[in-house]
């Protein structure tokens, strides 16, 4: 079931506070995607995504919202830097690698699923070799040249006494497996011995895999316990039974209508200066264009287009304008939503109401140690104040300047706590916040810089 609009921007509402411009906009997005599917083929190719640009300063939940829409769509997504990318010609990664980077995330989502379709008669053919393996310890590992050749290794004819044992030892194997009784025995598993991948102008290259099938994969024996050979042995069979030509369709499919691209840091990219260190920059977003508009893209798994995929920009646009852009770009990104400064009542909700809040955090962490922490109502509004502060009178890095206070005001207690002692309660209030956090918890009057 796809989720609407309000279900997406609630389920946002848990960890990321304010923004709802910016969270009306995204779960619109993705339920146009829903919407575009159900209809006729003639309709559905005349109807484009439209893309989105976020504008805000940093720290306010940009690339929260990137993570957080990760995790929530059942669909390729891919969310990548545009500070990591250079021009054609320079060295490093082009931007094509962006929709190779997709097309694997979506290769990922459904050989998943056609995993599970298959676990269940992997598992058995696993736990087959496992009892194997038990029952003949000694066997060596293949030889690639008689893979290569189709020559297989002859067993020993065995008397009849002999192979009823065997029968009968396997069949209580399987008992003892089943039952959980042989985790801890150590058994010798053949697994395949991959090649590291090599990085070729910024891109990571498996010299194996160029080679296809032409050679024999190479084997090695290791030792280990029957948990981990039944995990490992689970995904070569699963492999085995994935038909991976139906994956990679269908993975192609989802990649070109489903597929979701989330570009950050889009404005340290913009400006037009031609000469410097920055000279690739507005080549970059050349190179971006033709993606966000729609091309082709050539992959190692068949040929892509880019027409139907989703591109979220967001950039904090604190140097350069989204006028410093290219033209051509702005207008790819018709849909813009601005995201605001946090404020100190954000701040206490950040602290308080999302599921991910430092305060549940610290107090998880340090319980490992006996330490249990407790936030009164005056400590969150003494933190929410000493955060507002800092971001005024210092740098504004939004949300990320909780991380700093938190840190100095635990300081001591993280330090000391190490497990050896007795369960211990501290209580948390606005008093403990200003005494530990110092300068950064104190009220500035700014009436003494007034002439």
């Amino acid at each position: 079931m796809e989720l609407t609009p309000k279900q997406i921007v609630r389920e946002l509402d848990r960890y990321i506070i304010g923004q709802d411009e910016a969270k009306r906009a995204v779960a619109v997005a993705l339920r146009n995607r829903y919407r575009r599917a159900q209809l006729p083929q003639e309709l559905r190719d005349e109807i484009v995504p439209k893309n989105i640009l976020m504008v805000g300063p940093t720290g306010v939940g940009k690339t929260e919202i990137a993570r957080r829409l990760a995790k929530l769509v059942d669909a390729p997504f891919v969310k990548v830097e545009a500070t990591k990318f250079t021009e054609v010609g320079y060295v490093g990664r082009d931007v094509e690698s962006i929709i190779r980077d997709l097309v694997e995330a979506s290769v990922r989502i459904c050989k998943a699923k056609a995993s599970e379709k298959v676990k269940a008669r992997a598992t058995v053919l696993a736990e087959e070799q496992i009892v194997d393996l038990i029952l003949h310890p000694n066997r060596k590992p293949t030889n690639p040249i008689d893979v290569l050749l189709g020559n297989k290794p002859k067993q020993p004819e065995l008397p009849e006494g002999e192979r009823q044992r065997l029968a009968s030892r396997a069949q209580e194997l399987r008992e003892q497996l089943m039952r959980g009784e042989l985790e801890e025995v150590e058994i010798d598993v053949e697994v395949e011995d991959a090649p590291k991948d090599v990085e070729i102008n910024g891109a990571s290259v498996n010299i194996g895999s160029m080679m296809g099938d032409m050679i024999p994969k190479k084997t090695k024996m290791r030792r280990m316990k029957v948990a981990d050979a039944r995990r490992l042995l689970v995904s070569q069979e699963e492999s085995k039974l994935i038909d991976m030509d139906a994956v990679t369709e269908e993975a192609l499919r989802r990649a070109e209508q489903d597929g979701i691209v989330f570009i950050d840091e889009i404005d340290k990219v913009a400006g037009r200066s031609a000469n410097g260190p920055d000279v690739s920059r507005e080549g970059v977003q050349r190179d971006i264009l033709p993606i966000v508009e729609g091309s082709t893209v050539s992959t190692k798994y068949g040929v892509v287009k880019t027409d139907y995929m989703l591109f979220i920009a967001a950039g904090a646009f604190h140097v350069a304008k989204v006028t410093d852009l290219i033209p051509e770009l702005q207008g790819r990104f018709p849909v813009r939503v601005n995201l605001n400064p946090l404020t100190r009542e954000d701040f206490k909700k950040i602290l308080s109401q999302t599921d991910n809040a430092l305060t549940r955090q610290y107090e998880a962490l340090l319980a490992v140690d006996h330490v249990h922490l407790k936030f009164e109502e005056s400590a969150l509004d003494a933190l929410a104040e000493a955060a507002q502060r800092a971001n005024e009178t210092k740098e504004d890095i939004g949300a990320r300047r909780l991380h700093t206070l938190f840190e100095k005001m635990l300081e001591d207690i993280s330090f000391n706590a190490g497990g050896d002692m007795p369960d211990v309660e501290v209580v948390v209030n606005g008093e403990y916040v200003r005494t530990h956090l110092g300068e950064d918890g104190k009220t500035v009057d700014m009436r003494q810089y007034i002439l």
